[in-house]
């Protein structure tokens, strides 16, 4: 008889939430992805090297002319210089790089420290490397990291931490202090940095992304992960990357190379072309994703809901204690879509022992305009 390896794993809060506005009409503010398309010039440039005859394997570690693109914004953008044959490697999406990841390094009997709440494939990832996550909650309201608490959980059986920023699904944001404290924090030993970055073009109000691919020390150590799918409103696309030292991006290899082998060529030669062509699109980004949320804030104003705008991502986090108290978010997700026509995701599920008196939902706003519209005034009507 089959015994799972993963006993606790079923239907994701995202399917489920997205199936639900499905069958009820719902406004979907729920998983993750735009309602809009990517940009024109992105999709001509897929067709044109579709019909190009760019339709055969790319190399394992991903097409060249795109590890090139990614050298150039990481060396505009932080300030670092990466060897593009050795320190790049392009994945069928960022989910796949962090499981890659975690496989390279993650042995049987090790502890990987995440942050809850958090993204729901770092867990399973290191079940099956054997390993056992820590969870370490983040303080509240502001999901900050608690210092100490990370130094007491850190063990000599701990082999990796898991940092994610900005941070989903609380949009919140580590700072440059953060990264020196963790560099401090793991000085002496053997313990690796997983850092999942795929809203790093999400950073709003004038804030920075603190990427560690700006820290030389913490670099040493890191897998950085990032996503096209995200920065260009293609996330069906399923392209990411991992940026990391030599040494851990051999190792990364060995696993990615019997996972897929490889992404997907003409996406990637899309990417390539487009990211040359149009280097104002990264940089404009936080504009266009400040005013969609500063748009979806100020219309939710009138409502019941509680909020602190979020920092960075595509998502909003909203109290409901005033209008459902006696409801737990799961509930509330699906009366929110059931009875009011929006849907939401539930921030328990980001941890592995929610607090008691959580009361929050989170919104996607990577929507248009009317769709915004069209859900801020259902909720405002609760």
């Amino acid at each position: 008889m089959l015994t799972s390896k993963l006993p606790n794993v079923g239907t994701t809060i995202f399917t489920t939430m997205s199936q639900l506005a499905a069958d009820t009409g719902a406004l979907n503010l729920s998983q993750g992805f735009p309602d809009f398309d990517g940009p024109e010039a992105l999709r001509e440039a897929l067709t044109r090297h579709v019909m190009a005859g760019h339709n055969q394997y790319a190399p394992m570690a991903g097409l060249p002319a795109l590890r090139e693109q990614v050298a150039a914004k990481v060396a505009g953008l932080y300030g670092r210089q990466v060897d593009v044959a050795s320190e790049i490697t392009i994945t069928p999406g960022a989910t796949q790089a962090i499981f890659c990841a975690i496989q390279a390094v993650v042995r049987p009997g090790d502890e990987v420290i995440v942050f809850d709440p958090c993204y729901d494939s770092y867990e399973p990832s290191v079940q099956l490397a054997g390993g056992t996550c820590i969870h370490q909650q983040l303080s509240l309201p502001d999901f900050r990291i608690d210092w100490q608490r990370l130094a007491d959980a850190i063990t000599p059986r701990t082999r990796m931490i898991v940092l994610n920023t900005p941070h989903n699904p609380s949009g919140a944001l580590i700072d440059g202090s953060d990264l020196e404290r963790l560099a401090a924090l793991i000085r002496e030993r053997d313990i690796y940095l997983l850092s999942d970055e795929v809203y790093e073009h999400l950073v709003f109000d004038g804030r920075e992304h603190a990427s560690v691919l700006r820290h030389e020390e913490l670099y040493q150590r890191a897998f950085v992960i990032s996503s096209f799918g995200k920065t260009y409103h293609v996330t069906g696309w399923k392209t990411g990357y991992v940026v990391a030292p030599a040494s851990l991006s051999s190792e990364l290899r060995k696993v990615h190379q019997y996972v897929s082998f490889t992404g997907v060529t003409p996406l990637q030669w899309a990417l390539a072309d487009f990211m040359a062509a149009h280097p104002e699109h990264i940089s404009e980004l936080p504009a266009f994703y400040q005013a969609k949320r500063d748009l979806f804030c100020d219309l939710l104003a009138g409502s019941r809901f509680r909020f602190t705008r979020a920092a960075g991502t595509y998502f909003q986090l909203a109290d409901y204690s005033a209008i459902r108290p006696d409801l737990d978010d799961v509930a509330m997700a699906e009366w929110l879509t059931r009875e009011h026509g929006v849907a939401s995701i539930p921030i328990s599920v980001f941890y592995q022992d929610a607090p008691a008196n959580l009361r929050l939902v989170r919104f996607c706003f990577a929507k248009r305009e009317e769709t915004l519209r069209q859900a801020a005034e259902r909720l405002c009507a609760i």
